[in-house]
């Protein structure tokens, strides 16, 4: 028979991170009549979310499924199944329960109507305290007492706290100044948890520019250009987008889409080979016959702005990859507007990019995101390991893994009672 309510108190989850999945999961749970308690290292929740929203709030991708799926990679079907619970159409609709209405973009993007995240997230704090959710916050997580109590330390020092289940959403290795640092890595791997080393992901590439150039156009865009590069198996790939020229090297959101690409090839080879095509709307036979006209003493550089269309960073990059003789070589030139080689050396620091691979692995969790070694404690959001290109496609599966970690949480709290 059902243990009676005078008998058996409400069953109590502590959420620790305050992030989307965090929240995402506290939402869910307190909706299934879970006592719920968030646990905040900073001074307020969603930071990173409203770092994100600055220059407009990039909640999902309008993508159809499967194709959404793929952008997942490795983890396609994991996060597949997380996804056929709450997709990007559903966060839509989400958002529109506190008056967000959202728009698709020319990009496939979607962003609430006055592109900002802070009038979103103040709704959806105060809808989950009047809910009855607890916000703790200055609550940083120190891992287990020996007795297996949560550590958090505050300003008023360290306390313990006991829960009957956990959703750790404790973010992944970048941003470390908004509360993601990593640091619960070693305490999980110390408890038996298979935790993959986190790397950066969607982050810029180390190049190596000559001192002229990178003071000069350090910060210029490159738009548009289309990469080239080959895969593990030496198949060739080419996108088309946007990136910008920084003091070490490249990065923006096309650099961010074959991020994780290049920086396995240079794991796995030193470095990585990519090639830009400075001049996508002229094919090599089109440049080879605009540049062959006579220059009549004008400088190559307006030549090049004249009959190639390339002038700014576009310019100063053939002159930072040829030397002289191949710049008056018509044949060399218009071959390299179409294929500028460029060889990336290593990926920018991980406190530098906007998202980490790596972290709790999948197989040490079931379908439900509780931790095989820690029975009760669940983990959603960056944390685990898996990894997606920008474009809303992180955000959509960290609110997805919330709210599954959150139902296994219920379903667990549910079975240790009936049991």
């Amino acid at each position: 028979m059902p243990a009676s309510p005078s008998t058996n108190p409400p069953r109590r989850l502590a959420v620790i991170g305050g992030g989307p999945a965090g929240l995402m999961a506290a939402e869910t749970a307190r909706a299934a009549g879970v006592e719920v308690d968030l646990y905040e290292a900073k001074g307020s929740v969603g930071r990173k979310f409203l770092i994100a929203g600055k220059g407009g709030l990039n909640l999902t991708h309008g993508e159809p499924r499967p194709d959404f799926d793929r952008r997942f990679g490795a983890r396609e079907f994991d996060v597949a199944g997380w996804l056929d619970d709450f997709d990007g159409d559903a966060l839509r609709e989400w958002a529109r329960g506190f008056g967000i209405e959202t728009y698709v973009g020319t990009s496939g993007r979607v962003f609430p109507m006055d592109r900002k995240a802070a009038p979103l997230l103040r709704g959806w704090v105060r809808r989950l305290r009047e809910d009855g959710v607890r916000f703790h916050v200055q609550h940083r997580w120190l891992g287990w007492g020996d007795d297996g109590a949560l550590r958090f330390v505050t300003p008023e020092g360290e306390t313990l706290v006991r829960a009957d289940a956990v959703v750790l959403a404790l973010g992944g290795g970048s941003w470390p100044q908004l509360g993601s640092d990593g640091a619960w890595a070693p305490w999980l791997a110390a408890r038996g948890v298979d935790v993959a080393p986190l790397q950066p992901s969607n982050c810029g590439f180390d190049i190596g520019w000559s001192e002229h150039f990178a003071t000069r156009h350090a910060g210029a865009p490159l738009k548009p250009v289309i990469a080239h590069w080959r895969d593990e198996h030496g198949v060739e790939h080419a996108l088309q987008g946007e990136c910008m020229v920084t003091a070490t090297g490249l990065e923006g959101s096309l650099v961010y889409a074959l991020s994780a690409t290049l920086r396995d090839a240079i794991a796995r080879d030193g470095s990585a080979a990519l090639q830009l095509d400075l001049a996508p709307g002229r094919d090599l036979a089109r440049l080879r016959h605009d540049l062959s006209a006579p220059r009549a003493g004008r400088t190559l550089s307006e030549h090049l702005r004249r009959h190639a269309g390339i002038t700014g960073a576009k310019a100063a990059l053939l002159y930072e990859v040829l030397a002289k003789p191949q710049l008056n070589d018509i044949d060399v030139l218009a071959t390299t507007i179409k294929r500028l080689p460029l060889v990336l050396k290593r990926a920018r620091p991980i406190a530098e990019a906007i998202s980490s691979a790596g972290g709790v692995r999948l197989e040490a969790m079931g379908d439900d995101l509780m931790l095989n070694a820690l029975p009760g404690t669940f983990a959603a959001g960056e944390m685990l390991d898996w990894e997606a290109p920008t474009g809303g496609y992180l955000l959509t599966a960290c609110f997805a893994s919330g709210q599954r970690a959150a139902r296994g949480a219920v379903a667990w709290l549910g079975a240790t009672v009936r049991s």
